[in-house]
């Protein structure tokens, strides 16, 4: 089974894009992940799960002394980001399946991966971000806002958006509120997500 949801096919073409350092500055999502890093507290503890080959958007969080780890499914991915970011620990594993390091984190990144998996593994998913967040951690995750399905067009395959009322309501239920929503030049649709300090 391909844990990668495609990616590990199509690797080698999107690390010549978007996965190398050069340009990585004016990438989508830069700004925004950079601005939502600095809301953490100094030194937060983050994991970038779906982290790819690291650029460009786990650097970012390194760039701004975050203590990061990465996590991807993707084994020429994480090859890439260990040679990208030597000494970030990384770990190649779904992340359904995976025990995140065996630990709690201060914060979440998760762009671009949601809406690949099923409708029943995204709620799963965010009841894992739950699981491994520390109380009042802080989460930010990208998926379209309307309810939708579409063809991935590097791909090839079929993603879904459960769409911002349903996202809202599971991560209520996991114990996650939704603090603030906004959009990146791409248009892609960001929700940022804090942890009830209550929950468990």
């Amino acid at each position: 089974m391909d844990h990668s949801n495609g990616y590990e096919a199509i690797s080698a073409e999107w690390l010549r894009g978007r996965g190398s350092d050069a340009g990585r500055a004016r990438a989508i999502g830069v700004d925004e992940v950079r601005r939502w890093a600095r809301t953490l507290p100094a030194g937060s503890s983050v994991i970038d799960i779906g982290c790819g080959p690291g650029f460009p958007l786990t650097a970012v969080l390194v760039e701004e002394g975050l203590r990061v780890y990465g996590l991807d499914a993707a084994p020429s991915f994480v090859a890439a980001f260990q040679r990208n970011l030597p000494g970030v620990p990384i770990t190649c594993a779904s992340v359904l399946e995976s025990d995140c390091f065996g630990r709690k984190f201060d914060a979440v990144l998760a762009v671009g991966l949601i809406f690949l998996m099923t409708v029943d593994e995204q709620a799963r998913l965010l009841r894992k971000f739950a699981e491994i967040l520390n109380p009042d951690g802080h989460l930010l995750f990208t998926a379209p806002l309307p309810a939708c399905t579409w063809i991935d067009q590097m791909t090839g395959l079929s993603s879904v958006s459960l769409g911002g009322e349903e996202y809202r309501r599971q991560l209520a239920l996991a114990g996650l509120s939704v603090v603030a929503e906004f959009e990146d030049v791409g248009e892609n649709h960001y929700y940022e997500v804090r942890k009830t300090a209550t929950a468990l």
